[in-house]
């Protein structure tokens, strides 16, 4: 069988839905989604998790790129990355499309 040939969007993709893979995360993308941006203590209060467990999440969305922070001393106002949100839905659009085929190289041999 033939080495998988993987691309920087499969990467990319991957990055994005390890980075969604929590549902505290889903929820801020959400909140988010339907704000200009938010400081990081209002989203503290729309959550029930420690603030600390907060930071880490926001810390996960951003290093994957989909959202970015802004520092206003003495808070940090967080919002979509648009470009990099447009990037995810169009790459997770290419996935979600793909038409399932079963081929015989995928089933079994073994008996």
């Amino acid at each position: 069988m033939k080495a998988p040939t993987l691309t920087p969007d499969h990467e990319q993709l991957a990055r994005y839905a390890k980075a969604l893979g929590h549902p505290v995360r889903v929820y801020i993308i959400e909140l988010l989604s339907s704000q200009t941006c938010c400081f990081s203590g209002d989203l503290a209060e729309e959550l029930p998790i420690a603030r600390s467990t907060l930071s880490q999440h926001l810390k996960e969305l951003k290093s994957a790129g989909l959202i970015q922070g802004t520092i206003e001393y003495p808070k940090i106002r967080y919002c979509i990355n648009k470009e990099n949100w447009e990037k995810a839905r169009i790459l997770f659009n290419n996935l979600l499309n793909v038409s399932i085929q079963v081929k015989d190289a995928c089933k079994s041999n073994s008996k």
